[in-house]
């Protein structure tokens, strides 16, 4: 991918733009934005599968404008990102939902970047194993309350509490790397062990970006704030993370040169637990400035 000529503004290219911020040239490419309604896997409650629609009403309320922290616009209107809609008509079945899931991923992750709307967190294990076909060797970075590594719960190994058990011994990623964890269970750490996932937990992280380069996926399981800041969850587990740390880890990705975010996803939002949209709010914006870390192109 080539660097355009600095330039006043954007200027469209097919599907690429060439844009110039403060001294420094850049490459936004347009993105990928898709919902996947699915919350058949969820353990406690449903809810998820409506979390998409939610977001995207409060990204279109009208309450902020376009612009995220990093200084980037990503109104639609100027072609940064298109939104695919949602991925209709999956089966209840989790295997059979994984095959359909995986297909659009990786269709999605062939044109750029891309980033999801769930849904519960099994639709990471789909969503990583789709982009992967065309962004190999990536390192996840896992915002969650739970490490979500069980080889299986309840007897089902196609869970929203066993994705990266799944992803890991796949080997569909080189790295996983969690933040915010605070609920893992013996079982759970002997998987943290096997598969030599890094966790910072909620208790110790400083807010840090660890050693990272190559291609990134971003998954942020709401529930790893706190519920102060993100009621709308299934599972409310206090002493987790501020929506500042959440939105600090997305922007030390931005500005890292030798990362490349070539895919993300928002999961586990539940709206009817949430208050005033406040949960729904927040959905907007991490969708907002993964926009904005997504299209940066050194």
């Amino acid at each position: 991918m080539s660097v355009g000529t600095p330039v006043s503004g954007a200027v469209l290219f097919g599907t690429t733009i060439f844009a110039i911020a403060m001294d420094a040239t850049y490459v936004v490419v347009t993105i990928s934005v898709l919902g996947v309604p699915y919350d058949a896997t969820s353990s406690f409650l449903r809810g998820p599968a409506a979390a998409p629609e939610v977001i995207r009403r409060a990204l279109h309320c009208g309450s902020a404008n376009w612009f995220t922290e990093l200084g980037d616009e990503v109104d639609p209107a100027d072609g940064v990102w298109v939104d695919h809609g949602d991925l209709d008509g999956l089966p209840s079945s989790p295997e059979f939902a994984f095959v359909k899931i995986r297909e659009r991923a990786a269709a999605l992750a062939a044109d750029g970047p891309a980033i999801f709307l769930g849904g519960d967190h099994y639709v990471t294990y789909p969503l990583v194993a789709g982009v992967a076909q065309h962004h190999g060797d990536l390192t996840i970075l896992h915002v969650d309350a739970h490490p979500d590594l069980y080889d299986e719960l309840d007897g089902e190994r196609h869970s929203h509490a066993t994705p990266f058990a799944r992803i890991m011994e796949e080997g569909v990623a080189r790295r996983l790397v969690q933040f915010g964890i605070r609920t893992a269970t013996a079982h759970q750490r002997d998987q943290i062990e096997r598969f030599g996932v890094e966790v910072h937990t909620a208790a110790e992280w400083d807010g840090g970006l660890p050693d990272v380069s190559g291609n990134v996926y971003v998954t942020i399981d709401v529930d790893g704030l706190d519920p102060a800041f993100a009621p709308g969850v299934s599972h409310h587990e206090p002493g987790g993370l501020t929506t500042r740390d959440v939105l600090g880890l997305i922007h030390q990705v931005a500005r890292r040169d030798d990362v490349r975010l070539v895919g993300a996803d928002i999961v586990e939002i539940n709206p009817e637990r949430d208050i005033h949209d406040m949960t729904a709010m927040l959905g907007a914006k991490l969708l907002r400035e993964l926009l904005g870390a997504a299209g940066r192109r050194p």
